[in-house]
């Protein structure tokens, strides 16, 4: 979990559980169940092993990083609804297809409402500039060796943005199902992308982001002639994992399921499309 993977917080030089060779409690009795071959570093109470770090102590420093972060989502969640304004969080693992699914939905969606993006990524503008060509203003954060888009960050965003009362903020996050799932950025949902051309059983591999997600958009459907991708279980492994999750096919390409996916948006809207 990135909130103790290094890219968070000055906690991460903390070694003062560094002495401690087996902090993670393992004992050669082995008293939990594993497959043959398989290795399960998520079993703690932490939910994730660090080398040098006990489970308290990691939990310890989840919980700083997280109150922290929440505070800020709390702040941006409150400048959003007094500007009328609802914030979208894209998420989905690299090449996906986000930005070419956000490119068509602004196309869509431009002279009906205000619209804004704040785009994620670790280098290059090379996104942003693709939003901005269509006339849309987008603020890139570059966030190095982070993984993921943090609430501070958007904070400091939204200030940029030129938004009027009604529209929508994108938020196109690092191309990452793990660390983004654990940061809430202030926004309204999390939208999961799943593109056929990955594996059925990423909603079970990646369970987090599925289950903070209140829809999911199996992307490239256009492509599912030339693949083999079971389609049912990829939806049976999302539901699995939450059941209340809204599912829609798309192509972005050819237009397919574009529609719902607009009218999801309008239903959310805190005003009216076309005020």
């Amino acid at each position: 979990m990135c909130t103790v993977c290094g890219c968070g917080e000055p906690e991460k030089h903390d070694h003062s559980h560094a002495s401690e060779p087996h902090a993670h409690d393992h004992d050669h009795h082995h008293h939990h169940h594993h497959h043959v071959g398989q290795h399960h570093y998520g079993q703690g109470d932490a939910g994730v092993s660090v080398a040098g770090f006990s489970q308290s102590r990691l939990i310890e420093i989840e919980q700083n990083i997280l109150s922290k972060n929440d505070l800020y989502a709390e702040s941006n969640r409150r400048w959003l609804a007094e500007k009328a304004l609802l914030a979208l969080n894209l998420v989905s693992s690299p090449g996906a297809g986000k930005t070419t699914l956000l490119v068509e939905t602004l196309k869509a969606l431009i002279g009906k409402t205000s619209l804004g993006v704040i785009e994620g990524d670790q280098e290059t503008a090379n996104d942003a500039d693709r939003i901005r060509s269509t006339g849309v203003s987008a603020i890139q954060i570059n966030t190095g060796k982070g993984c993921h888009l943090d609430a501070h960050m958007i904070g400091h965003a939204l200030q940029e943005l030129p938004m009027e009362a009604g529209g929508v903020v994108f938020i196109e996050n690092v191309g990452n199902l793990v660390c983004p799932a654990a940061f809430d950025l202030g926004e309204a949902s999390k939208v999961v992308i799943l593109s056929v051309t990955e594996g059925e059983d990423k909603p079970i591999k990646y369970p987090d982001m599925f289950a903070a997600a209140d829809l999911m958009i199996l992307n490239k459907v256009d492509l599912l002639p030339h693949l083999n991708f079971d389609v049912n279980l990829a939806i049976e492994h999302a539901c699995r994992v939450n059941p209340n999750l809204d599912i829609v096919q798309v192509s972005a390409t050819t237009g397919q399921g574009m529609e719902y996916w607009l009218d999801w948006i309008a239903q959310r809207l805190p005003a009216p499309v076309n005020t």
